[in-house]
């Protein structure tokens, strides 16, 4: 695997991921997400949103491929994509807190 510094490649790749979470509310879906996997209806209400914005910034973080859906009884689970993500929201938890 190339490193980061040499490969423009995987640069732009983790420039992408990171517009993708670089919105509030993006972010703490993502962080909701990382404690359990949520229905938009109960993210709406933690994030004091309509379900309608939360739905929106959702399908931003789908295309991008850092959450996922998963039917379950007839009602749709959003998940992690990528467990690494857990990793990077405490990095950036950490980062801000130092």
């Amino acid at each position: 695997m190339s490193s980061l510094a040499e490969s423009q490649q995987r640069a732009d790749a983790i420039t992408e991921m990171v517009k993708a979470i670089a919105h509030p509310v993006r972010l703490r879906i993502i962080s909701l997400l990382c404690q359990s996997d949520q229905r938009v209806i109960f993210m709406a209400e933690r994030l004091e949103k309509t379900p309608a914005a939360v739905s929106q910034q959702l399908r931003i973080l789908r295309m991008s491929g850092l959450v996922a859906t998963e039917r379950r009884d007839g009602e749709v689970y959003y998940t992690l994509g990528n467990p690494q993500l857990r990793q990077l929201l405490a990095c950036l938890d950490g980062c801000q807190a130092a």
